[in-house]
């Protein structure tokens, strides 16, 4: 099963639910900001991004900057931190049984469930 990680209020984020919604597979959307990830589900998202903790902070937002740029974090830390706040994760951000993906460009989705 496909699932996006979901923004309603990010134009990206809706950009890759479109796509997925004229593909005609099946797929959930997780609203995020409703439905906090936690640290055990947010960890094997970065798994399956195969990328570090901080790649998927969105570090331009007001929070980070606010409360946590600058400073020496763990990638627990930065979990943790996304947790919390979780408009810090990136989106969208499209998972299978297997691999994820963020869908910035949401073009790079299209590739991703073919």
């Amino acid at each position: 099963m496909i699932t996006i990680f979901h923004n309603p209020r990010c134009g990206k984020s809706r950009e890759g639910l479109a796509i997925l919604e004229h593909s005609g597979k099946l797929f959930q959307v997780i609203k995020y900001l409703d439905k906090n990830p936690t640290e055990a589900e947010l960890k094997t998202i970065i798994e399956k991004l195969q990328l570090i903790p901080i790649d998927l902070v969105r570090q331009k937002e007001s929070v980070w900057i606010e409360q946590f740029k600058g400073k020496n974090l763990s990638d627990n830390e930065i979990i943790h931190a996304m947790v919390s706040n979780p408009i810090l994760i990136e989106r969208p951000i499209v998972m299978n049984d297997s691999k994820a993906i963020i869908g910035r460009p949401p073009h790079k989705i299209i590739d991703f469930i073919a």
